[in-house]
């Protein structure tokens, strides 16, 4: 056998290294932040957490403890200029502050974001108090979600579910169900944008016809989230 002599270079993430922890059951989210983040020199590196076939408050709540296993199986020697938790609705049950907590004692995080910060972030940026909800899931979930952001700035006047527990039909929620549904909730006076909450949804395609319809902004979980990463990672200025 010949041996042969190497070099070392950096890491892939010459510009930017991305970690995101991911739902068990979300089919859409990973899908959408490999979208948006395109170019060569940032690395996005996903781990998966233990979730609930059915979403409700405690169902949510039980990943709390299973966050830092899932923060170190992404790889250990890196440290990421950004970590996300990618559930909006698991945010509201179990904070911000926990959450980032949680992830940081399994891995190496400059900074931790969720969706709800996400959201506030970018509603702020825009200069934007009063949404309309749109939620797939049951009242009592959606209902937290809703406090967190009042407790924040953000009111929502005008709401509206699907009213769906069971996330595998939360991923398959088709894109003409989602653009009657935000056209119908978007068009009150009472609210300046459109949230279409749920990392689940299947939210990028849609959104631009929205919007050009409606006339208003229209944001969702995994926009706005890949939108706050990139602040954080120094990648939208």
């Amino acid at each position: 056998m010949t041996h042969f002599n190497y070099t070392l270079e950096g890491p892939l993430g010459s510009r930017a290294t991305l970690g995101m922890i991911v739902l068990q059951t979300d089919e859409t989210l990973e899908h959408d932040l490999r979208r948006s983040f395109t170019a060569g020199d940032i690395a996005l590196y996903v781990s998966r957490v233990p979730s609930g076939a059915d979403v409700t408050p405690e169902t949510l709540a039980q990943m709390s403890a299973a966050l830092p296993a899932a923060a170190r199986l992404l790889p250990p020697d890196l440290t990421y200029d950004v970590v996300g938790y990618g559930c909006t609705s698991g945010t509201a049950v179990i904070g911000p502050e926990k959450i980032a907590e949680q992830v940081r004692a399994g891995c190496d995080a400059r900074a931790v974001t969720d969706p709800l910060s996400a959201l506030v972030a970018l509603c702020q940026a825009k200069g934007i108090a009063r949404l309309a909800f749109l939620s797939p899931y049951i009242e009592s979930v959606s209902r937290t979600l809703r406090d967190a952001l009042a407790a924040r700035g953000i009111e929502t006047p005008v709401f509206g579910s699907f009213d769906e527990a069971v996330e595998s039909k939360v991923a398959k929620i088709s894109q003409a169900s989602l653009y009657e549904a935000a056209m119908a909730l978007g068009a009150s006076d009472a609210v300046e944008a459109v949230f279409l909450s749920c990392t689940n949804l299947r939210t990028l395609d849609v959104i631009p016809r929205i919007e050009a319809d409606l006339g208003k902004p229209v944001f969702s979980s995994n926009q706005a989230l890949a939108w706050h990463m990139g602040v954080l990672a120094g990648l939208n200025g």
